[in-house]
C-alpha cells in the first residue's frame, strides 16, 4: 500500500510509491489527547537524550555544582537549543538518506568517514570502560561488596542484552533505563535549594575569566554535544525505518513532513529530558556539596557519597540508582554507536534489527569494545583519565563532524527537497563555532592545565 494512503499526501511524490505504511504515524493522528500523543512519539530522541547523561557527564555536572555552586545553571538553557538541533538534524538525515551518518559520510564525503570513525572507536570504547567502572561503583554504593565484582556480569549482561535482544525488547529496556534518571530531580528536590539564588544562577549568565571556571564551561559543552549521538541518532532513525518493514534502502529514502514534526518532537523531548537531568545534578551538588565546602569531585560517585552525610541516604541513593541506570543505558548507546560507524564505513551490514548471522561484524564491534571497556574497568585504569582522553578525542572530531552535519543537511544530492531551514541553519552553524572554540579550549585546559 503507498504511504500516502496513511501518513503522506500526493503532495510527496518524493517518496517511494511501494514505501511501507508507517503504523506509528496513524497511531499519533488518531490520538486526540496531548500527553498520551507524545509518549507514543517518544522513540530514539528520547533513548539519545537519556544516554547523554551517562556516568562521565553526570560528573562533569556534578563537578559544576560542587565547585561553582548554582553559577553554571544558566549554561543548561543555552545548550538546551543547540543539542535539539543537532540531534534532529542528524535524525533527520538518518530519515531522509536511509542511511546512518556514516554512511552517508562514505557517499558523500568519503575522505572523512574512516579518521572520523577511528576517533570514535577509541573515544567511545575507553568511555565505556569509565562507565562500566562507574556502573560497579555505583552498585558498591547500595551493596557492601567489593565494586570489581559486578564489573564483569555489568559488562556480560549489556552484550547478552544487544546480542540476542530483539530491537522492540532493546528499545523498551532502553527507554524503562531512562526513568532512572528521574532519581536525579528527586535528589534535587532532597537538596533543598536557596530559590533565590537557584533563580539568579538560572537567568542570569555569570561570566568569570577564572581558567577552572572557564574551564568547567567548556566541558559542559564538551560532554553535551558529543560525536558519538550523532552517529547512534541518525542509526536508531534507520533502525526504526526498517523495523516497520522498510528493508530496502529505496523505500527508507524520504520523509513525509509528519515523519519529520514527529521525529523532531521526540528529539526535543529527549534534549529537554537530558538537559532537565543535568541541571538537576548542578542543583543538587550545588546545594550541598558547595555550601559545605566539599569541592574536590572526581566522579559521579564521589557526588553520591559525599552527599550522604549532607542530604541524608535518601538522595545519595537516588544518585546512585540514576548512575546505574545511566552507566546501563550509555554503555551500549557508545558501544552500539562505534558498531554503525564502522559497519556503515566499510559497507558491512549492521542493525540491532538483525540477528548476529546476519550482521557479524556489526556485533563483533559491539562485543569487542564492551570487553576492552570492561578490562579498562577490572585493571583499574584511572578512570578519569580515560575520561580525559576520551573527552579531547571528541573535541578533535566534534566541530569537524558538525560541519559535515551541516554540509550533508544541505546537501540537495542527500537530502532532496529536506534540507535545512533557515532557523535551523542559524542555530545549528552557531552551535558548530560555539563547539570548535570550546574544543580548543578543552585541548589547551587538558594539555596545558
Amino acid at each position: 500500500m503507498p504511504e500516502r494512503n496513511a501518513t503522506t499526501s500526493t503532495r510527496e511524490p518524493h517518496l517511494s510509491p511501494g514505501r511501507p505504511v508507517n503504523p506509528k504515524s496513524a497511531e499519533i493522528r488518531a490520538e486526540k489527547n496531548p500527553l498520551k500523543r507524545l509518549t507514543k512519539v517518544l522513540g530514539p530522541g528520547l533513548i539519545t537524550g537519556a544516554s547523554d547523561d551517562d556516568p562521565s557527564g553526570i560528573g562533569t555536572y556534578a563537578q559544576a555544582g560542587a565547585q561553582h555552586g548554582f553559577a553554571t545553571l544558566w549554561m543548561t538553557l543555552v545548550m538546551l537549543p543547540m543539542v535539539t538541533a543537532v540531534q534532529y538534524m542528524c535524525a533527520k538525515i538518518g530519515l531522509v538518506t536511509g542511511r546512518g551518518l556514516a554512511g552517508v559520510l562514505k557517499e558523500h564525503y568519503p575522505r572523512t568517514v574512516y579518521p572520523a570513525v577511528i576517533a570514535l572507536v577509541i573515544a567511545n570504547t575507553l568511555n565505556a570502560g569509565a562507565d562500566i567502572g562507574a556502573i560497579a561503583a555505583a552498585i558498591n554504593l547500595l551493596v557492601p561488596i567489593p565494586a570489581i565484582v559486578f564489573i564483569v556480569p555489568v559488562s556480560l549482561g549489556i552484550i547478552g542484552l544487544q546480542v540476542f535482544g530483539s530491537y522492540r525488547l532493546i528499545e523498551k529496556v532502553f527507554k524503562w533505563l531512562a526513568l532512572a534518571l528521574v532519581a536525579y530531580i528527586g535528589a534535587a528536590l532532597f537538596a533543598k535549594p536557596d530559590i533565590v539564588k537557584v533563580l539568579a544562577g538560572t537567568l542570569i549568565p555569570t561570566i568569570r575569566l577564572d581558567p577552572r571556571y572557564i574551564g568547567i564551561l567548556v566541558a559542559l559543552l564538551g560532554t553535551t554535544i558529543s560525536p558519538y549521538l550523532f552517529f547512534w541518532q541518525a542509526s536508531q532513525e534507520v533502525e526504526q525505518e526498517t523495523s516497520i518493514g522498510r528493508r530496502r534502502l529505496g523505500q527508507r529514502q524520504g520523509a513525509s513532513r509528519f515523519e519529520l514534526k514527529y521525529a523532531l518532537w521526540d528529539t526535543m523531548a529527549g534534549m529537554v529530558f537530558a538537559e532537565v537531568v543535568a541541571y538537576s545534578i548542578i542543583l543538587a551538588t550545588g546545594a550541598t556539596l558547595f555550601v559545605a565546602g566539599k569541592t574536590d569531585i572526581a566522579s559521579a560517585t564521589d557526588a553520591a557519597q559525599a552527599l550522604r552525610p549532607l542530604a541524608g541516604d535518601a538522595s545519595a541513593v537516588l544518585l546512585a540508582v540514576g548512575l546505574i541506570g545511566s552507566g546501563v543505558l550509555a554503555v551500549p548507546v557508545l558501544t552500539g554507536a562505534a558498531a554503525y560507524g564502522v559497519t556503515e564505513a566499510f559497507g558491512w551490514r549492521s542493525g540491532l534489527n538483525r540477528k548476529i548471522t546476519r550482521a557479524p561484524q556489526f556485533y563483533i564491534v559491539i562485543i569487542a569494545a564492551t570487553l576492552v571497556g570492561m578490562a579498562i574497568a577490572i585493571l583499574e585504569i584511572n578512570p578519569i583519565a580515560a575520561l580525559v582522553l576520551s573527552a579531547v578525542l571528541n573535541g578533535l572530531v566534534a566541530a569537524p563532524l558538525l560541519v559535515l552535519v551541516m554540509l550533508v543537511s544541505n546537501n540537495r544530492a542527500a537530502m532532496g527537497p529536506r534540507t535545512n531551514g533557515r532557523l535551523l541553519n542559524v542555530v545549528g552553524w552557531v552551535t558548530t563555532i560555539v563547539v570548535g572554540v570550546a574544543a580548543v579550549g578543552l585541548i589547551v585546559t587538558t594539555i596545558f592545565g
